[in-house]
């Protein structure tokens, strides 16, 4: 299916890296996101539903303090946390620190600060 197009839709992400081979493995082992080739050559992304597609980008400063926080959505946050931290990364907010919401936060290999959420069953 395509993605959904609307008005005021979040669309696409530009994630800064310092490796974006390195960055897109760390999303592509721990989220299922699809990476793949532009015709230019650059690395995209397209999240797991296929609804957001975005790029990493270096040279740009990395999110390390949360201002704007991007969450994704995860079946598990516990399973997702182990994943994250056997893939490199490294947790900042274990689960519960936004209770009742499931949710956590970790850095990426790049030093973004982002969010897990896990909707309540």
């Amino acid at each position: 299916m395509p993605p959904t197009l609307r008005n005021g839709k979040i669309c696409y992400l530009e994630i800064p890296a310092l490796d974006i081979a390195l960055s897109a493995e760390f999303y592509r082992r721990v989220f299922g996101w699809n990476i793949r080739r532009r015709n230019d050559g650059s690395t995209a992304f397209d999240d797991g539903v296929g609804e957001v597609s975005g790029t990493w980008v270096v040279g740009r400063p990395a999110a390390t303090t949360p201002g704007l926080l991007l969450y994704v959505m995860v079946e598990s946050v516990a399973a997702t946390v182990d994943a994250v931290v056997a893939n490199g990364g490294e947790i900042v907010q274990p689960i519960g620190g936004d209770a009742p919401e499931i949710t956590a936060r970790f850095r990426d290999p790049a030093g973004n600060v982002i969010g897990l959420y896990q909707e309540p069953k």
